[in-house]
């Protein structure tokens, strides 16, 4: 992974209304090649803090800059070439009339020849698994499938980084498989920086490397994935709780099994060794 910095803030500050601060001096660098997961209580300016990522929000105070970038001197839509946002709430992006069109609008918006953009938008229906649903309604589609649906929209416009709003949301097991290979997919492949906003720690554990915590408009903690899920009471102040698996090896590290578990893989594989040795 590189230590160029695709996303910076500083000192931001954001408020709907003087007396709903949502943001209070923000100072962060997002990396390429990284995936992050933002997390925290409800409230606590997870979204927000995204939205200014590719200037949906622009800041009350301080600034935000996409690759050098301040995004107040830049319109979204020209930003969202670079950081893809896919909103928590299918219905706040949807509103074509097939499946495919949905998909297209992002890479015809831009000027694409119909090739390309044919090329750009079956690529991305195969890679989230609607392909086949090319000619159907959006509403036709259950809300997993629609979230997906979102991502691909997103896809098609091949951005640098893409910023993922609880990707997890009504996903059955198969669909959140699907979405944890889709993020390692787009980082491995493609190079590109994810950032998850997601209340789901065994999805964080799966795929993420750094965590972000955040509670009432501050970062709370922010570091490896490991690192972050053993500071309980940490993640207590901001409403969260580690995997399962994890506060469970907390529990027996008194009798020879290490802390730091975080997943279920992880798990089976030492207790299994840990058996063999007793």
């Amino acid at each position: 992974m590189t230590e160029h910095v695709v996303i910076k803030t500083e000192d931001l500050w954001y408020a709907y209304a003087p007396d709903i601060v949502a943001l209070k001096g923000i100072d962060l660098e997002i990396r390429k090649g990284e995936i992050i997961a933002l997390i925290g209580q409800n409230g606590g300016g997870k979204t927000t803090l995204a939205k200014h990522f590719n200037g949906l929000l622009k800041p009350t105070k301080g600034r935000v800059l996409v690759k050098g970038i301040d995004t107040r001197d830049k319109p979204a839509n020209e930003l969202s070439t670079i950081v893809g946002y896919v909103f928590q709430n299918p219905m706040d992006q949807i509103f074509s009339k097939t499946v495919f069109e949905e998909v297209a609008f992002g890479p015809k918006n831009i000027g694409l020849s119909d090739k390309e953009v044919k090329e750009r938008t079956e690529e991305a229906l195969e890679k989230v698994g609607l392909l086949e649903y090319s000619n159907a309604h959006p509403l036709d589609l259950d809300f997993g499938k629609l979230k997906l649906l979102t991502i691909a929209s997103i896809i098609s416009l091949k951005p640098e980084v893409y910023c993922l709003d609880e990707p997890t949301t009504g996903q059955d097991h198969i669909g959140r498989k699907r979405v944890a290979e889709l993020v390692k997919k787009l980082n491995k492949e493609e190079g590109a920086t994810v950032i998850v906003i997601t209340h789901d720690m065994n999805f964080v554990a799966e795929v993420a490397e750094r965590v972000i915590l955040m509670a009432d408009g501050k970062i709370l903690a922010d570091g490896p994935v490991r690192e972050i899920f053993q500071q309980i009471e940490i993640l207590r102040k901001a409403q969260i709780k580690p995997p399962q698996v994890t506060l469970l090896f907390n529990e027996l590290h008194p009798y020879g099994l290490p802390k730091g578990v975080i997943k279920l893989g992880e798990a089976v594989e030492i207790l299994g060794d840990f058996l063999r040795k007793t």
